[in-house]
């Protein structure tokens, strides 16, 4: 079997799989193209880690997350600047240990409001400070800080920022080497102002990744669960994939997927059915093909 050349799959999808046995799955069904996550690059250590990345023959295309660090001064806080550091070092090794075509993208998620807090504006602010701290060692390791802006329902828990625009916003003091954006459709696909934010993050080169899945209701009793494979919801990947193309990404495309049924699955099966609806869902709507 053999995936689209452009198909990453966000380990994420398979969440419950070890390094060794999503590396094993991965390869097995045909892709190019992992996204890998913290904790179980943390099980095993990096060095370990990286080299058996290295012998799986994939390439990286984002590393998740970091980010979380929207308290207020503290030890709290420097702790999360701190992990985000070596986030952004774990990145780069990655990156270096991967295949050719392999992209230092580390993802950041903002984190919502702090405990007991209704200060938004503050919380936001507080991104941006963040961002100014971390994006000299993101320079100097040669990895790119990816702003994910989450649906708005989850502004009070897990991210302040909500829309592109917002994202965009945050990056633009950087170099978009150092600092891009995250597009995500299942975050982004109700905005009205997404196909002007898209062209505005091609034009200024902010596109640090694009990653799919669907949207369909009711939502799961645990929102955060409550993504699907593309084709399997509302979300319209045509206009969507096209606009992200337009501007000139030709990179991975990863299917990031959190839905405790697709959990439960076994693994191969995911992998295959990942293949199958991105093939039929986005793939029609691709340009180019990432470098290999």
């Amino acid at each position: 079997m053999t995936a689209n050349p452009r198909l990453s799959m966000n380990q994420a999808t398979i969440k419950h799989a070890s390094l060794d046995e999503a590396l094993r799955v991965t390869v097995e069904g045909g892709y190019e193209s992992i996204g890998l996550w913290r904790e179980p690059v943390q099980a095993v250590g990096l060095g370990e880690a990286a080299r058996r990345f290295a012998d799986s023959g994939l390439r990286l295309s984002t590393y998740c997350r970091g980010g979380f660090f929207t308290m207020p001064e503290g030890p709290a806080r420097r702790a999360s600047l701190d992990d985000n550091r070596r986030g952004i070092d774990e990145t780069a090794a990655l990156a270096a240990a991967g295949a050719a075509g392999s992209t230092p993208v580390f993802v950041l998620v903002a984190g919502g409001l702090p405990e007991g807090s209704r200060d938004l504006a503050g919380a936001r602010t507080r991104v941006a400070e963040a961002l100014a701290e971390l994006a000299p060692h993101a320079a100097s390791a040669g990895v790119t800080l990816a702003i994910e802006p989450l649906h708005p329902m989850y502004a009070s828990d897990r991210a302040v920022v909500s829309t592109l625009g917002q994202a965009l916003d945050l990056a633009e003091p950087f170099d978009p080497a150092v600092v891009g954006v995250t597009i995500d459709t299942f975050h982004v696909w109700w905005d009205p102002d997404v196909f002007a934010q898209i062209a505005r993050a091609g034009a200024s080169g902010r596109i640090a990744t694009y990653q799919v899945c669907d949207w369909a209701t009711p939502l799961a009793a645990d929102v955060l669960l409550s993504r699907h494979q593309p084709g399997d919801g509302v979300i319209d990947f045509a206009s969507l994939t096209a606009a992200v193309e337009a501007t000139g990404y030709d990179r991975d495309i990863e299917v990031e997927i959190f839905n405790a049924e697709i959990w439960d699955a076994a693994w191969p099966d995911v992998v295959a059915s990942t293949a199958r609806a991105f093939e039929a869902s986005v793939a029609p709507h691709l340009r180019v093909r990432a470098a290999a």
